[in-house]
Parts: C-alpha cells; structure tokens; sequence
C-alpha cells in the first residue's frame, strides 16, 4: 500500500543487510528515524482521517437508519457502494498520482473526500445515500496505494515493513480514538441547531480530513532531491541504498504488473482479510448494540477495544517480520488466529463480554497480518509498475469491502444475526492464510 525505485532488493538475501549501505551503521539509522519522524506521523494522521471518514457511517448508523427508515440491507448497499468507487478509481488514481506528484494528488484526495464525508449529513433518501457514498469511494481512491508507492521511493525493501506497520497505525487507531468521539458526538449534540447526532458526526469528523488535505501541500516533499530538511549527503545516502536494493526479478513495466500472478495473489490474501477487517469495522457497533447497549458513547468505548489490540499487534508483527526477514508466517498466523476469533465470537452473541473479546483477538489477528503483507510487493515491483501493481491488488481487494458490507446486512435481514456472514468471512480469512505460503520465500523473505 504505499510509492523510485521499488521493491528492491539487496544483493544478499541471507541477512538482508550486507551491501547495504545503511544497514549496519548509526548514522544510516539515524537518516531514517530522521526521515520517518518527517514523514510517518503525517501520512498515519491522513490515513486516520481516512479510516475515520470511511467506516463512522456504522456508528452513524445506529440513529440514521431510524430517521431515514432505512433497512439493514439499505445500510449495509450504501456502505459497499463506496468500495465500487474506489475499486472504479483506484488505479487511475494512482497512475496520475506517479505523474503529477505525492504532494499535489494527496492533497486532492483529502479534500475532496473530506468534502463529501460532510456532505453526507444532507442524506434523505435511499439514492442520495448511495450517491454520496460512491462519490465518497471515487474521492478517496488512490490515496493507500499512493502513500506505499511514496515509501517505496524513500525506503529500501528491509526497512519497509515496520515503516508499513507505522503507517497502517492509523487503521486501527482511527477506531480508537473514532470510536469513542463518535460515540460522544451522537450523545451530546443530538438536537442541536436542529441537526441529529449523526447529522453533526459527519460534519464535524469531516474537518480533520479537509484540514490535513491544506496541509498536504506545505508538509510533503515532491522528492528526495528537493527535500530542504535532508543534507546533499543524506540524499546522495538514499539515492544509494536504493540503487543497492535492487532485485534481477524486479517488474519494471505497467503491462508486466498486470500479467505477474503475485499482483493477483496479493489483492486476493488481502481480500480475504478486508472481509473480516470491515466486517467489524462496519458492525461492530451494532453488534454490541444488539448486546443490550444503548448509550452510543459506551457503545463506541466497548468498540474501541479490539481496535487497541491491532494498534499492539501490527507495530510487534511489523518489527519482527523485518527483525528475521520473514513475511509469510508473519501473515498466515496472524490470520489464522485472527479467523478463529471470528468465528467463535458467533458463539457468543449475547454475550457482550466475551463478544468484545473474541472481536479483539479477531482483528489483532486481522490487521496484524497486513504491514508483512504489504511490504511483500516491493520485492518484485518497481516504478509505474509499482503505482499500477499495488492499485490493481488493492482494487481487487476491496471488492471484499462491497461484498462483506452488503452481505452482513442481508444476513441481519433475513435471520436477525450476523453469526452466517461471520463464519463464511472467517472460512475465507483462513482460506488466505494458506494462500501466502504459495509465494516463494526466496522472493518475498527478503
């Protein structure tokens, strides 16, 4: 997920480390922290803003449905539609963003979904729900893929996996600290001006968003080389470990990242982790909800906890995997443990107790996977094919947010449970672990 050079490799597999010019030194260690103290933070707020914009709906959820009359299976169509407009996006997305720029495409991306994430407050109607919610996935498209194309640019293969774990921090962080203030929001401003609590969560978690997309434009370089707060020595240092990370198998062009099976693959295995990662993104609240909680700030308090547990995961899994040099354990475990989560959760659905633990064992399991996951396409993807490569696996696996979204709904319809939806997506999460050992690990563990 994330952007030349990518996905090289160094010229010495066994550690990973030797010939590489930043490998074994402090002052290439202190270049990095440097470089990450820089950049992370920003691109963890924007994709927390992101994440937040994406998935408050299903708190919005808990009044909106109803004020607006609407059913489950209304909810969970709306909520899919925005992965239609991604998926339609994404790789166009990306494309312009390799042509014009990090700075200049993100700050569009963020302004413009920031823009329309408010605007869903003025939803009335079935159709406008939809609308804004495709509108609100075209908007968004591109920024992930774009984000870990940039890293890609900055950071050779081995350091990449904790960097990926940083940056995806703000998947589950933007449940911990949304969850709550979301929860809060719907409690305290319900009435006021004449505007529900859902109406004023939309519009106030919509600023952030809008904010940081300004801010995009004075904080991110364009490039290495035109980067003022690195020295003509710290750049000539980077240009340098990236050239020696460089791999004989390497996908240089477009058409080659859409013929090369591995792109497939990897959209799939994270296909199979998005059913389970936004089937608790999405319905976590009303399945706690259904539990007998009412208050939506307790509501979002009890959400936030399983989303506490993917914060501690991904930054160990992230570690370790670049520690020992290995991705696929570190993604077909986590999976496993996470699908057994899922699936025992069904168990205990009147439970609140232990539905919120076995959902925090789910998605620890679940998010933990993707920083190894995501630094595994760098290993045989570099420049355009990167931008298009990480887009075409990114938009074949949000097909799973449509899907998870939309069927979750239709199963609470027609059977007033969620326990079907939960068990086919923990079958498919398991399904996916297995499916990253087909992988080389000459290649991928690198």
């Amino acid at each position: 997920m994330v952007p030349g050079g990518i996905g090289e490799q160094a010229t010495t597999p066994q550690t990973g480390l030797e010939g590489l010019s930043d490998g074994s030194t402090a002052a290439g260690d202190r270049l990095y922290a440097k470089m990450t103290w820089r950049l992370l933070p920003f691109f963890c707020l924007c994709l927390l803003a992101a994440y937040i914009d994406r998935v408050n709906v299903g708190f919005a959820k808990l009044q909106m449905l109803g004020d607006l009359h609407f059913s489950e299976t209304i909810y969970g169509w709306g909520a899919g539609l925005f992965f239609v407009g991604y998926i339609l996006c994404e790789i166009p997305s990306n494309v312009i963003l390799q042509r014009v720029g990090a700075r200049i495409w993100i700050a569009r991306i963020m302004l413009t979904w920031g823009l329309l994430s408010g605007a869903t407050m003025l939803v009335h109607s079935p159709q406008s729900y939809y609308i804004v919610r495709f509108l609100l996935g075209v908007a968004e498209a591109g920024f992930m893929p774009g984000a870990l194309f940039f890293f890609s640019s900055w950071y050779p293969l081995h350091r990449r996996s904790r960097i990926t774990a940083l940056f995806m921090l703000g998947i589950p962080l933007s449940s911990v600290i949304g969850a709550p203030l979301s929860g809060w929001i719907m409690a305290e401003c319900q009435g006021q001006a004449g505007l529900a609590g859902w109406q004023w969560l939309f519009l106030l978690e919509a600023i952030p968003s809008i904010c940081l997309g300004v801010a995009a434009l004075f904080v991110l370089p364009a490039s290495i080389e035109k980067t003022s707060w690195l020295t003509n020595d710290e750049k000539r240092q980077l240009s340098r470990d990236l050239k020696a990370d460089r791999h004989e198998d390497e996908i240089h062009l477009l058409v080659e990242a859409f013929r090369n099976g591995k792109v497939w693959l990897i959209g799939l295995i994270d296909g199979t982790l998005l059913l389970g990662l936004y089937s608790i993104a999405f319905w976590l609240p009303t399945i706690i909800h259904r539990t007998g909680v009412a208050s939506p700030l307790t509501i979002g308090l009890l959400t936030a906890i399983p989303h506490g547990t993917g914060v501690v995961t991904m930054l160990i899994l992230g570690w370790n995997s670049d520690r020992t040099h290995e991705r696929r354990w570190h993604v077909a475990l986590p999976m496993a443990v996470g699908a057994a989560g899922l699936a025992l959760s069904t168990v205990f659905t009147d439970d609140l107790t232990m539905t919120v633990v076995l959902m925090a064992v789910a998605n620890a399991g679940i998010i933990g996977a993707l920083p190894a996951l995501w630094a595994i396409p760098g290993s045989f993807l570099v420049g355009r094919a990167a931008a298009a490569g990480l887009a075409l696996a990114l938009s074949m696996a949000n097909l799973a947010g449509f899907f998870s979204t939309y069927l979750v709904g239709w199963v609470i319809d027609q059977t007033h449970s969620a326990s079907l939806a939960l068990l086919f997506f923990a079958l498919c999460v398991v399904l996916g672990g297995l499916t990253v050992l087909f992988l080389p690990a000459k290649l991928v563990n690198r």
